[in-house]
């Protein structure tokens, strides 16, 4: 553990509630009120009062009953007025249909027809999976794993109709054979946040509490400490005034793939950069981003319990884990080249072509979300790690990326 003996946290401003957000109904309100008592009962245990961000952010986002994944409030969907983003399978199955072809190569390659989903979300993507790999001749043996209660329940009545294919898991397997996915599960680990100050020494950031005001809680810095420090210096170079993240936990959750992971590939899809490019200077002020309604902002102390927190992932440290774990880095590129190289065209010309087709025109223009460069094509990157899986993969075919990681 970090030692910060002697250390005092210095204050810094509180985040504001931004502008343009939409308005708060009751109900939420309400939750949000209970998870700051929560969050202000967690910093009065803390030495110092001081809660570095990466355990905050655990709070808000996984305390049981309270946080934003396991509370049930709804977060998925566009069509929804109360939902806070929209995830690729749920914009359209043709991402799952197309997904399913590279699932299908690692599962022939392992001689398997076990499938690990993490963070299932609404089940949307095992929804479009299962029966796309039943087309392609693989009754698929569907494992989920997944933190929220409220969420589970909702996956279980949308994948009702394959039912006997599904199962939840509540712990890691202890050894597994096959394909995992994991669509958006990094980027909502807890992230530490860091600062380089004026003077060029490494500052932890975290959270005090300000009861009393809105919100009641204001950021906070300390030195870092031997463990945050050799860390980020592995990474960059000093820069005064520099702030940006590490995920140290999404890294150790890779790492620890190479324990349980006997043979197979694990797919891991999200937003994010090479190291290089995640830690560029003109990247002062890191990529943390928050989620309410469909609005994007930056201020991660306010709507406690009722926002999603995320941060970018850093997919140079996210190979270097699975190396360290033992595991092959067996591919990386961008959305767009992944679902292309895995017979995205094939599959949306054979939709077409059939008799059955509908709403074509709401299909193509969600596709064209998927792989545009200014939309999720080149911002969201696919990377495959696993053992005993020969590469090529059919998504790394063309324009496999790795030497830039």
């Amino acid at each position: 553990m970090n030692s910060h003996a002697g250390s005092t946290p210095s204050p810094l401003p509180p985040d504001t509630m931004p502008s343009g957000l939409p308005a708060v109904d009751a109900a939420s309100a309400a939750h949000s009120r209970n998870m700051e008592e929560h969050l202000l009962q967690q910093l009065a245990m803390a030495p110092g009062g001081f809660l570095p961000f990466e355990q905050w952010m655990a709070q808000a986002l996984y305390a049981p009953g309270l946080g934003y994944y396991a509370a049930g409030n709804t977060k998925f969907g566009a069509s929804l007025p109360t939902g806070d983003f929209t995830t690729a399978p749920e914009m359209t199955p043709v991402f799952g249909e197309v997904l399913a072809r590279q699932v299908a190569q690692v599962l022939q390659m392992t001689g398997t027809d076990s499938v690990l989903e993490f963070g299932a979300g609404t089940g949307a993507l095992a929804a479009s999976l299962i029966p796309a790999l039943r087309e392609l001749g693989i009754d698929v043996n569907y494992h989920i794993l997944e933190v929220s209660a409220d969420l589970a329940e909702r996956q279980a009545q949308r994948l009702a109709p394959w039912a006997g294919s599904v199962q939840w898991l509540n712990t890691l397997p202890t050894a597994f054979k096959g394909c995992v996915v994991a669509n958006e599960v990094l980027d909502a680990m807890p992230a530490a946040l860091f600062r380089w100050n004026e003077t060029g020494e490494l500052m932890e950031l975290g959270v005090l509490a300000r009861p009393g005001e809105t919100p009641p809680f204001t950021w906070a810095e300390r030195p870092a400490g031997p463990e945050l420090s050799a860390a980020v210096s592995q990474r960059m170079p000093a820069l005064p005034g520099y702030r940006s993240e590490i995920n140290l936990q999404a890294e150790a959750w890779v790492r620890q793939l190479g324990n349980w992971l006997e043979a197979g590939a694990a797919l891991l899809i999200d937003y994010g950069f090479p190291q290089r490019e995640y830690y560029h200077p003109q990247r002062l002020t890191g990529t943390l981003m928050c989620h309410f309604r469909h609005h994007s902002h930056d201020q991660a102390l306010v709507l406690a319990g009722i926002q999603d927190i995320t941060a970018h992932i850093d997919f140079t440290a996210m190979a270097d884990a699975a190396l360290e774990g033992g595991l092959d880095v067996l591919g990386y590129t961008n959305q767009a080249r992944f679902l292309l190289n895995a017979g995205l065209p094939d599959l949306l010309q054979t939709r077409m072509a059939s008799p059955e087709a509908t709403d074509m025109q709401a299909t193509l223009s969600a596709v064209q979300k998927l792989v545009s460069e200014a939309e999720m094509g080149e911002l969201f990157k696919v990377l495959a790690v696993g053992r005993g899986v020969e590469p090529p993969l059919i998504g790394f075919m063309r324009g496999d990326k790795r030497d830039t990681l």
